[in-house]
């Protein structure tokens, strides 16, 4: 054991000099087997992707020759005979001729249609003759997609060679697809498919869109029918997407509809005055042959989870397409991240529609009916009062198209009533239908029925219900129509019997039990048809009886009872009736005699509107809820933002704040955030209009903005009133300089739906209402 021990030592110690003095030849050994051991790990690794690679090359030849073998045809220029794939005639490349020649004897080929010049691939339609045929004998019963061949068999050759890349059967649609009636009948025979044609692109799909369509003569009209076909060179696929009709011979058209690259496919199906289109979106599948479908962008269900998105909807689907899109467009502006894709899209087809149905409303129609049709359809329900009462000699025309409604008015009346049951303009349609179709007894017992029904307007409906039965009954009406008068009144001590016409020449002109006379200059009246302002040079009285003409114009004789009001020093409203006795007519100048009680404690105060005459039923006030600047900012910021610094301009414009630049938005908002408003529909586009009514002493506050300015004297003053649209725009201003007019209040006359603004000017009233054509009050 020593001796080993001895005899080992000596050999470490050898190892480590040798190892010390001879670096270089002890490490060359060991890189030599790690180059080796380095190519023997990296040679499994490539003929495993070697193997890889070859099976999934030989899998690919395999998927291409069991579905597709003309695509893997070339190999055969390296295979021997014995195993060439094989071919069969129909799927061998074919020349032009050899095409024609395969088909049949009762088949033609039709004008081929280029799908692809790059790729040489076109569409043709294969023709079949029909039996027992009188016109349109030639129909379509096949089309077919070749493209130029790639085979170096054929590619050699003068004449070019084509394979068939895909073929689709073509089954006629039954005539039910044109008259729905017919369907499980009979006689539901098949409507030929004569033409076809490329039809463009949705501007992001791959492929070909085509349209495969014919005609069928129906009366006047040529309705067109047929299918949407769509190639997909990708797939080698021809599918058949949809069927579609129009009863006006158009074919479908790409649209761009919704926001985004892609367009949608609308069919215009409108008949008359009612629009009907179907719009389609191209959307993927998850088939392999067929990627793509065209989906329809419905109305039925609602795609946002809103009440008032649903109540939109609801009058959309019922046709008011314009008060829906408005209303939306009011919804969305409310909608910090607006609306999700697919609502949006309802939306935009809610557009399309409202634009349709406000071009035909616009138009000036020559027959009164269409007129009331169109701004019927248009949600316009106010303005297609105006024409019927209007058009007394056109009365039975307009009877007649309610007689004959099927339901498209009246489901719009419902629809209405159902989203605001208190509209009144919509009442009034819906009795005068139901009064052309049911009769006036059933038309005023559903009148009845509805909520808040006010003595002024049931008398207004009576007066329009007799003008159904034409024009008798017009012009009774007009000589025995209600009272409705306005102007500004004056009390005065003493008259000239002399000066006025009495209806009876021998009444003497006397006051009984304490009575004062009121004198009225009237500022409009309404004659039975019509309204008319001041001043009158038009009226046209007899010679023989002027009297009776004016008792019977102004309606004095069914009601000859007026209201005067007056204001007090608090701005309380005291009333009083007077009865009139005499009416004076010069130069234009219209003014009525009354007698009344005299008012009690009555002062003129510049600060309180003039006192005021009407008829009872003339107008009807019209109060909104007020909310403030700040609510109303959490709501519609835009509005708010562009509302403020328009108003300030105004009150520099009237030297109420002092000139120079208009303060900071948050700074004039934290001065007047607290301010009341109102939101009303003025103009009858269902959009509230913003009504701010401003005090001396808020005019006052608001000089404290602006420090570096000086201040400017405050001046008692009546409130003033400005009115803004929905964008911020200004409609309405007392804010002009020198002037004296002033908002007094919103009324609704009581012979039209739409509101109107009474406004007092130095010496009278005046109603003003809005004016579509003019975008103004006037």
């Amino acid at each position: 054991m020593a001796n080993r021990w001895r005899k080992l030592k000596p050999q470490s110690s050898q190892r480590n000099k040798s190892q010390a003095n001879g670096n270089k030849r002890v490490w060359s050994k060991p890189r030599r087997k790690s180059q080796r051991g380095c190519l023997w790990s990296i040679l499994p690794i490539a003929l495993l992707l070697i193997s890889t690679g070859l099976i999934i090359a030989f899998s690919w030849l395999s998927i291409l020759f069991i579905f597709n073998p003309e695509r893997v045809s070339w190999l055969n220029e390296f295979l021997p005979e014995w195993v060439q794939i094989p071919l069969t005639n129909r799927e061998r490349p074919q020349s032009r001729k050899q095409i024609q020649d395969g088909l049949s004897k009762q088949q033609t080929a039709g004008q081929s249609l280029v799908l692809d010049h790059k790729e040489g691939s076109f569409l043709l339609p294969i023709f079949q003759q029909r039996d027992n045929c009188l016109s349109d004998c030639q129909e379509v019963v096949e089309l077919r997609v070749y493209q130029r061949s790639e085979d170096r068999e054929f590619q050699s050759l003068s004449e070019t060679y084509y394979d068939l890349a895909a073929q689709l059967a073509i089954t006629a649609p039954e005539e039910s697809l044109i008259n729905p009636a017919l369907e499980y009948r009979d006689d539901n025979t098949r409507l030929p498919l004569t033409e076809i044609q490329s039809w463009g692109s949705d501007s992001l799909s791959p492929g070909s869109w085509l349209t495969l369509w014919g005609q069928r003569q129906q009366e006047t009209n040529a309705i067109a029918y047929g299918y949407i076909i769509y190639y997909n060179p990708q797939r080698q696929n021809l599918q058949q997407l949809l069927s579609w009709q129009n009863p006006n011979g158009q074919l479908p058209q790409w649209q761009q509809v919704t926001a985004g690259g892609a367009k949608e496919l609308v069919i215009d199906q409108t008949v008359d005055l009612e629009p009907q289109l179907r719009v389609y979106q191209v959307q993927a599948t998850n088939f392999y042959l067929n990627p793509i479908q065209l989906t329809e962008i419905s109305l039925k269900t609602p795609a946002f989870q809103d009440s008032a998105f649903q109540d939109a909807l609801l009058i959309a689907r019922n046709g008011l397409w314009t008060p829906a899109f408005e209303w939306l467009q009011f919804i969305e502006k409310q909608q910090k991240g607006g609306f999700p894709p697919a609502a949006q899209a309802q939306v935009d087809v809610i557009r399309l529609y409202s634009q349709l149905t406000t071009d035909q409303a616009d138009i000036s129609w020559a027959s009164p009916s269409q007129q009331v049709l169109a701004e019927l359809i248009d949600g316009r329900w106010a303005k297609a009062l105006q024409v019927f009462e209007a058009s007394p000699q056109n009365a039975q025309e307009i009877a007649t198209l309610l007689k004959a409604d099927t339901g498209r008015l009246w489901n719009r009346t419902v629809a209405a009533l159902r989203v605001n049951p208190i509209r009144q303009d919509v009442q009034v349609w819906a009795t005068l239908i139901l009064a052309a179709q049911q009769g006036e007894q059933r038309a005023n017992s559903w009148l009845k029925s509805q909520p808040k029904i006010t003595p002024a307007h049931l008398a207004y409906v009576q007066v329009l219900l007799p003008q159904l039965q034409g024009e008798e009954a017009t012009a009774q009406i007009a000589n025995h129509h209600p009272s409705q008068v306005m102007g500004a009144v004056q009390p005065i001590a003493e008259i000239n019997s002399s000066d006025w016409l009495k209806p009876d020449r021998n009444t003497n002109l006397t006051l009984i039990n304490n009575q004062t006379w009121y004198r009225i200059e009237v500022s409009t009246f309404n004659d039975g048809q019509r309204w008319l302002s001041s001043p009158f040079r038009n009226l046209q009285p007899p010679r023989t009886a002027p009297a009776q003409f004016f008792w019977t114009t102004l309606g004095i004789n069914v009601n000859p009872v007026i209201q005067i009001l007056v204001w007090d020093s608090q701005g309380e409203q005291q009333v009083t009736s007077a009865t009139i006795k005499a009416v004076r007519w010069q130069n234009g100048v219209l003014q009525l005699l009354a007698a009344g009680p005299q008012i009690s404690n009555y002062q003129s105060n510049p600060l309180q509107p003039k006192p005021l005459a009407l008829s009872e039923a003339v107008l009807e006030w019209v109060q909104p809820s007020p909310m403030t600047l700040t609510t109303l900012y959490q709501q519609n910021p835009q509005a708010v933002e562009a509302l403020l610094p328009i108003m300030w301009r105004s009150l520099q414009q009237t030297a109420q704040v002092p000139v120079g630049d208009v303060p900071g938005f948050l700074e004039i908002q934290a001065q007047l955030g607290h301010w009341p408003l109102q939101m009303i529909d003025l103009t009858n586009d269902t959009l509230p209009e913003m009504v701010l009514t401003i005090s001396t002493d808020a005019i006052a506050s608001l000089q404290d903005i602006n420090l570096d300015t000086p201040k400017i004297e405050k001046n008692q003053s009546r409130p003033r009133t400005l009115i803004f649209s929905d964008s911020g725009k200004v409609l309405y201003t007392d804010f002009l300089k020198n002037s004296q007019q002033a908002l007094t209040a919103i009324a609704k006359l009581s012979n039209s739906q739409s509101l109107a603004l009474l406004v007092e000017n130095a010496h009278n009233y005046s109603l003003k209402r809005w004016s579509g054509k003019n975008q103004r009050f006037e």
